[in-house]
């Protein structure tokens, strides 16, 4: 493996981080194309979030550190909770329903493969 990582992160994605993770299990460890294509068979609705921050992780790749990417593969893939929104929803006779949406912060890390 290469000494350094690139990362790229997107905050504050309205999903659960839990079911993020089942996403990025898919993802981890593979190539930036071949994830790509996995990702965009996928039919879970973070597929379309996780895809984006694996795309900006190899553009900073190849435009700041001029690393190839065909060589590149997924390192680093994580969800992790973000600030909930919590509010109250008035439910039957006067009763409080509380409600949480939870937000997500997805962190993807690239690096590149030694050639032998």
């Amino acid at each position: 493996m290469a000494d350094f990582e690139v990362k790229a992160v997107e905050k504050y994605l309205r999903m659960s981080p839990r079911k993020a993770r089942l996403v990025l299990d898919l993802v981890r460890g593979k190539q930036v194309d071949q994830a790509l294509g996995v990702l965009k068979l996928t039919s879970k609705g973070s597929a379309e979030s996780i895809a984006k921050a694996i795309n900006s992780a190899a553009a900073n790749a190849e435009n700041n550190f001029g690393l190839s990417r065909d060589d590149l593969f997924i390192t680093t893939a994580v969800a992790d909770k973000a600030p909930s929104r919590r509010w109250r929803k008035i439910g039957a006779r006067s009763r409080v329903k509380p409600i949480e949406h939870r937000y997500t912060h997805i962190t993807v890390g690239v690096s590149e493969k030694e050639s032998k």
